[in-house]
């Protein structure tokens, strides 16, 4: 069975209502499009995969929940098996191989939408329209800046993806700036 942007959204917004959270499931969604068409694959999938990848996480943020609720859920209702694994690997505490594309361009792009959006938010204009490479490097090496985001797992997911990772911060950055006024950050 195969499921829809809208069947994934109805699920995300039944599940999350934190309005970061959600546009954070919007920023990873915008990514995963991004690399399907860059590898030639189905973008539409990989959307999907990206905006419900945390749809569990405000009811069950804890390593214990996460995401193993949401991928028993989404086995439950009948969701392809390449999703469910992708959200069930998409984290390194349950200790999966992430073994397609799918997964590592997943777990790639989860912790890298959040550090963009920090840079975005210190920035005078709160734009994302301003941020250039540049300035997340500099603030990549800040490991007081943003804290919360792995920076290692970034570099590990950019080198399965076989991507350079300043590549991988500009595929990242211009898809989310694609999507800036639904990020709230025009």
């Amino acid at each position: 069975m195969d499921m829809d942007r809208e069947q994934a959204w109805t699920l995300l917004t039944e599940h999350t209502k934190n309005e970061n959270l959600l546009k954070h499931a919007l920023a990873v969604e915008a990514a995963m499009r991004a690399y399907a068409r860059k590898f030639g694959e189905d973008a539409e999938r990989w959307g999907v995969t990206g905006l419900i990848h945390d749809f569990d996480y405000e009811q069950h943020p804890t390593a214990e929940e996460h995401p193993a609720w949401g991928a028993q859920l989404l086995e439950e209702l009948g969701w392809p098996e390449d999703i469910v694994y992708a959200v069930r690997a998409h984290g390194d505490h349950l200790g999966l191989p992430r073994k397609s594309l799918m997964d590592k361009a997943l777990y790639a792009v989860d912790e890298l939408t959040g550090l963009i959006v920090a840079v975005a938010l210190v920035r005078p204009s709160k734009s994302i329209m301003d941020v250039k490479i540049k300035s997340i490097k500099k603030k990549w090496k800040d490991k007081s800046f943003a804290r919360g985001v792995h920076r290692e797992d970034i570099e590990r997911g950019a080198a399965a993806l076989g991507v350079d990772l300043n590549e991988h911060i500009a595929t990242v950055l211009s898809a989310m700036q694609g999507i800036a006024d639904e990020l709230g950050l025009r």
